[in-house]
């Protein structure tokens, strides 16, 4: 008989579209299987997105006051999905937090949320702050979705996530091999909020406009696409790298994103096999992205795969319950041939009642 464990994921990404929440069933036995019972995603209120967004400027003590405050709210939000939900069967809570700071050549990363205080409110067993071992230990800290793309959506040759940063897992021979390629949704998103809309649906804005050939040479000569080792991306890189690229040329929001989108699109498609017995799994908001993926799929022959909607939207919620799972168990999360750490290990912290 097959042990059933029920587990809430929690994911704040970098897009700061909101919370999302998973309440999934994972069971073992010879290999994994998973339910996502119910999902939803709790959006961000405009002062919450101001917050955080801005939160890597601000100074020490104002970062340790909204991280208290972040937790706190955090708490609020999860305990009022159990009751909104009735949840009655739950083992455990596996919260991402939201990253502030991921700077693992100098050895620091930082995801507010992370305080007891989820435990505090809920009384249920809570697992976090995923990353900061694996930065510890020498690694990237980043991505922690491939180890279950690897246990769990072993039928695709890559696995692509489109969210605020494109990443992508595959494996080769007995390893998994992953990294962030580029910046998206975060990049998009904020020409978009320029225009009083959250992002560009389906890429129509993009597709109405021209490639700009400078801009785009500009963003495909950046030296990170050609680092060959384990590599992650944050915030700071867009501010301090792709902004002021951006930013250089006086083009209307359609010509801008229409070469951004055709920067991604090349970028993403060169790291696949270009084989077209191969598959692509795209989850993420960014497969909602009409344009994007089109044009992703002109670069590539490699055939791209749209999984159920519950997939695109909640596939990290989902993977980073599997991994507080895997942490409850004490069996290994993290990859040392995903993040460059110096060894394989367990990630994340447990609070218990």
């Amino acid at each position: 008989m097959k042990k059933s464990t029920y587990i809430i994921g929690v994911m704040s990404g970098t897009s700061l579209d909101g919370i999302d929440l998973a309440y999934v069933k994972i069971n073992e036995e010879n290999s994994y299987d998973f339910e996502i019972i119910h999902a939803t995603t709790i959006p961000y209120s405009k002062e919450w997105q101001q917050k955080l967004k801005n939160a890597f400027t601000i100074s020490a003590e104002k970062i340790t006051k909204l991280d208290a405050d972040y937790s706190c709210f955090l708490s609020d939000l999860i305990q009022q999905y159990i009751t909104d939900q009735q949840i009655t069967k739950l083992d455990l809570i596996a919260s991402h937090g939201h990253t502030i700071f991921h700077n693992p050549a100098e050895h620091y990363t930082l995801q507010i949320g992370n305080t007891p205080a989820i435990i505090n409110k809920t009384q249920i067993k809570t697992i976090c702050n995923f990353r900061i071992n694996d930065v510890a230990l020498g690694g990237q800290g980043a991505p922690l979705v491939p180890i279950g793309d690897m246990l769990l959506f072993s039928e695709y040759t890559f696995c692509l996530n489109i969210g605020g940063f494109a990443n992508i897992s595959h494996q080769k021979g007995t390893e998994r091999l992953a990294y962030d390629i580029c910046p998206t949704n975060i990049v998009m998103n904020e020409y978009m909020r320029k225009l009083g809309k959250e992002y560009d649906d389906k890429g129509q804005l993009a597709a109405s406009g021209k490639i700009h050939n400078a801009l785009l040479t500009a963003l495909n000569a950046l030296p990170f696409y050609t680092d060959k080792k384990p590599k992650s991306l944050g915030y700071e890189f867009v501010v301090d790298t792709i902004f002021p690229i951006l930013n250089n040329y006086s083009l209307s929001t359609p010509d801008l994103l229409r070469t951004y989108v055709e920067h991604c699109a090349i970028q993403i498609a060169s790291k696949t096999n270009n084989n077209a017995t191969d598959t692509l799994l795209i989850t993420g908001g960014g497969a909602f992205n009409t344009f994007l993926v089109e044009r992703i799929q002109y670069h590539t022959k490699t055939t791209i795969v749209l999984p159920d909607p519950l997939i695109i939207n909640y596939k990290e919620a989902l993977i980073f319950a599997f991994l507080g799972y895997l942490k409850d168990l004490n069996q290994i999360n993290c990859l040392k041939s995903v993040t460059g750490a110096v060894k394989n290990h367990s990630g994340g912290i447990i609070y218990t009642i």
